[in-house]
């Protein structure tokens, strides 16, 4: 079990940034820490840490290996539990991958019931507002609203996102109220920078494209929000971000007769990871409690 050991050292070093943190959480000397990445080193032949007097962080190739040993560990923990026959209290540790404003404003405190529910759970939650394949990226979840898809890994939808075009009165009062999409071409725009400028409604007659010149373009969701509070252009937004302001008057809702096409909340799931019991019941756990919250 040296080996074992030996990995637990790393990602414990890694989590902690400290030789001498990762001792005390494990419960040995600092030397046989540093005994045990030294042995992991000479296997990989290559430096998995930066050392200095102040710190220690990850080598380029210490980042790259350490997701497949979180997942190796898991693995492991995960046959010794089905052989001891305590599958039924979940533990282990789940690697998700969430846009940070859905993290931070919708899915945080599912994700904080959830472990008050499966004590022995860890998340380890990174917030990344990019498309990500989690079989290159070592996650065994990764929670989108992008389309993209990725060989080896299944899509489970989770729930609808509706979007409003809305903005704020004293925006509406300065510049007019758009009549048609094709009218946002001559107003200050907002625009989420991972959707794209190219807006899509559908109305009557079809489809309708729009492309746009934001005045403001940016990965943050919530900064977006906030602009479009000030009265700083028109904003494309999901409905758990704008629905309390639409019903203070904070914010109007524009062109309903065109609605924007919906994004759907999918969660990316390894094909070797779907039937892992922690993160199956991650899965279920967050489609029972979307249905009542977007």
């Amino acid at each position: 079990m040296d080996t074992l050991a030996n990995l637990k050292a790393f990602i414990t070093v890694a989590r902690t940034g400290s030789f001498a943190g990762a001792a005390r959480e494990l419960k040995v000397a600092p030397s046989v820490v540093t005994k045990r990445i030294n042995q992991i080193e000479w296997r990989l032949k290559a430096a998995l840490f930066e050392r200095s007097t102040r710190k220690v962080s990850l080598t380029a190739a210490g980042t790259r290996y350490l997701p497949s040993i979180q997942r190796c560990l898991s693995d492991i923990h995960e046959v010794f539990s089905e052989l001891s026959g305590t599958r039924g209290d979940l533990q282990g540790t789940i690697r998700i991958k969430s846009p940070g404003t859905l993290a931070v404003q919708l899915l945080g405190p599912m994700f904080l019931q959830f472990q008050q529910r499966y004590p022995l759970v860890n998340l380890d939650l990174l917030t990344l507002d990019r498309p990500v394949n989690p079989v290159d990226e070592g996650f065994d979840l990764a929670l989108t609203l992008m389309p993209d898809t990725y060989a080896g890994v299944i899509e489970e939808p989770l729930c609808k996102m509706p979007r409003i075009l809305c903005a704020a009165p004293s925006y509406i009062e300065r510049r007019g109220m758009p009549s048609q999409p094709r009218d946002l071409a001559q107003h200050e725009i907002l625009n989420f920078m991972p959707t794209g400028t190219t807006w899509l409604f559908d109305g009557a007659a079809g489809e309708v494209q729009v492309r746009t010149l934001p005045r403001l373009s940016t990965n943050e969701g919530q900064l977006i929000l906030s602009a479009a509070l000030a009265g700083n252009g028109i904003a494309r937004l999901t409905s758990y971000l704008c629905e309390t302001h639409l019903q203070s008057g904070a914010l109007v809702a524009l062109l309903p007769e065109y609605p924007i096409k919906t994004l759907w909340l999918k969660a990316l799931i390894p094909e070797n990871r779907v039937q892992v019991a922690r993160i199956r019941t991650l899965v279920d756990w967050l489609k029972l409690n979307l249905k009542t919250n977007p």
